[in-house]
């Protein structure tokens, strides 16, 4: 109890030193919806869950919604939800029912060289499977930093090649639609940490190629695909700009750049939704 106090008053008063910023809400599918907990008056920190996942809740304190409740649920919204299903947050035994809106996301056409990346044989299939679960336990995994991250600074300077939430075709065939953002950039330009975090895995993966995931705290983390050089190892802990890798084209890609992707709550969210506009 005494240790879960302290907690609480190190966040308060992080989050007042530092202003929390929130990200942009957006009640769509691949968005973020923020939950006022109405009625949580408590002084620990709220257990909040969607769809089986545990979700972010920080402090309301100097934010826009200061005067509806004392604490705030962040909740990531999977591309595959559907507008016409209610949505259910549930904190403290309380249930949030809420809704989303539908949005349509452009369609991509990529034609991919290595036929490998887009039919792969079962081999190839079941090193994917070991490598998704690798990466899904670095999603799933939770910590509380004494400061909530809840803004993030562009990792890579480039032209956006590909926006969140393409419907992606590979050699014509229908894929999942693109869960990140992607920065193109020459080969060998900087990756750098969009805010602090300790690096989650580390990995040469089948379709991502270099990867480094980097877990932020309160089920918020970010993962850098195809990368020509990784510079940090499990473990090691980021502040923003530091150095983590360098622009490549390992993997399924059609050239260099940097895919970004964002989860919160194990859901890969738009990245964007994260990033101040002065820094677009």
């Amino acid at each position: 109890m005494i240790r879960s106090f302290l907690l609480l008053i190190s966040i308060l008063a992080s989050v007042n030193a530092y202003s929390l910023t929130l990200p942009k809400p957006s009640a769509t599918p691949g968005g973020i919806v923020i939950m006022p907990l109405q009625g949580i008056d408590a002084e620990r920190l709220p257990n909040a869950w969607y769809r089986s996942n545990r979700v972010m809740v920080v402090p309301s304190i100097d934010t826009p919604y200061a005067n509806q409740a004392k604490w705030l649920a962040v909740i990531g919204i999977p591309l595959s939800a559907k507008h016409t299903e209610k949505q259910l947050l549930v904190a403290n035994g309380i249930s949030f029912p809420f809704h989303i809106k539908e949005k349509e996301y452009q369609a991509q056409y990529l034609t991919i060289k290595n036929k490998k990346h887009v039919n792969p044989d079962p081999e190839q299939v079941a090193r994917w499977r070991r490598e998704k679960a690798e990466m899904t336990a670095a999603f799933k995994q939770w910590t509380t930093p004494a400061t909530p991250v809840t803004e993030f600074t562009l990792p890579a300077q480039g032209p956006f090649s590909s926006p969140f939430g393409l419907k992606r075709f590979f050699n014509k065939q229908p894929r999942n639609p693109h869960s990140g953002l992607d920065i193109a950039a020459p080969m060998g330009d900087p990756i750098q940490a969009p805010a602090p975090g300790s690096v989650a895995a580390v990995g040469e993966y089948f379709f991502n190629g270099n990867t480094v995931i980097l877990d932020h705290g309160n089920g918020l983390t970010s993962m850098y695909c195809h990368m020509s050089k990784i510079d940090v190892k499990l473990g090691d802990t980021v502040n923003p700009g530091d150095l983590i890798g360098k622009i490549g084209k390992t993997g399924r890609v059609t050239g260099p750049h940097l895919h970004w992707s964002v989860s919160l709550n194990n859901t890969r969210v738009d990245p964007l939704l994260f990033v101040a506009e002065k820094s677009q």
